[in-house]
């Protein structure tokens, strides 16, 4: 389930993308099948090694073209372990909404990115979250450890944006079908696993359907929903200058603040 629309984002074969904050690694898979080298960057190790054990799959299946680079890499978004315009392109997906110093994080996402290169963030959409954060205590820091610290509006997004020396190009929203599911699980209560509740169960099976199928009629639905209730809010941004391309990984430097564990800071074949 992508987020990112990678035609929006520019990425072409060859290039290098920094994925940020990569989680499980779906944007990582998209863009090693395009045929990009790209460093998953992420704090959860178990996350880094799932997204290597997947890549490494992938690549025994011919899913990868030859040549392309995967490295899962420890670090925090804050003091990225990587010089200064590494990337071609950068994704940092649901992930600044979790960052208590997100000036920070958007400056170093700008400094990591080549000049020309695009840089596209998503956050939780201002009205979805608002109703989640409305309808349940649990659902943000401080009760949610780890949770989201702030409500992004389409204009505090830009404001960072444009502080860090980025220039906001195009604005999109996804996931509208998602919005009713984490507000109905707000409303009965975060605290009870999924299958507690019969609504609850039979929306995530739904949703769980949608991904696996991609039926075209709930595609539909959820396109014309987007700007409605859209659950994410996506925004790229440009990097003011020419973009020069290279097709090598960067060499990574030591991050100041950990020491990133050599088992998951190892190149993927």
């Amino acid at each position: 389930m992508l987020t990112v629309d990678y035609d929006r984002l520019g990425l072409e074969a060859g290039e290098r993308l920094l994925d940020i904050g990569c989680g499980f690694g779906r944007h990582t898979y998209e863009g090693v099948k395009r045929g990009a080298s790209v460093v998953s960057c992420d704090l959860g190790v178990g996350e880094l090694e799932r997204v290597r054990a997947i890549v490494a799959v992938m690549s025994e299946n011919n899913e990868i073209p030859d040549g392309v680079a995967c490295m899962a890499v420890n670090g925090d978004a804050t003091a990225l372990p990587f010089p200064d315009s590494s990337f071609e392109r950068v994704i940092a997906s649901e992930v600044v909404e979790h960052i208590p110093n997100d000036a920070r994080a958007f400056a170093e996402l700008a400094r990591v990115l080549k000049p020309g290169g695009t840089l596209a963030v998503t956050v939780p959409a201002w009205l979805a979250e608002r109703i989640c954060w409305a309808l349940s205590d649990d659902y943000a820091a401080p009760n949610a450890p780890g949770g989201h610290v702030r409500i992004y509006s389409r204009r505090a997004l830009r404001d960072r944006l444009h502080d860090a020396r980025l220039e906001p190009t195009f604005v999109h929203h996804a996931h509208a079908l998602h919005s009713p599911y984490w507000w109905l699980r707000c409303a009965v209560g975060l605290r009870q696993p999924i299958e507690a509740n019969r609504f609850v169960d039979a929306y995530h099976r739904l949703l769980c359907w949608e991904i696996e199928k991609q039926p075209r009629a709930m595609r539909l639905v959820d396109r014309v929903l987007n700007p409605l209730i859209g659950k994410s809010i996506v925004i790229y941004a440009h990097k003011p200058g020419h973009l020069a391309r290279t097709i090598l990984v960067p060499r990574l430097r030591p991050a100041a603040t950990f020491n990133p564990p050599k088992d998951v800071a190892d190149a993927i074949a």
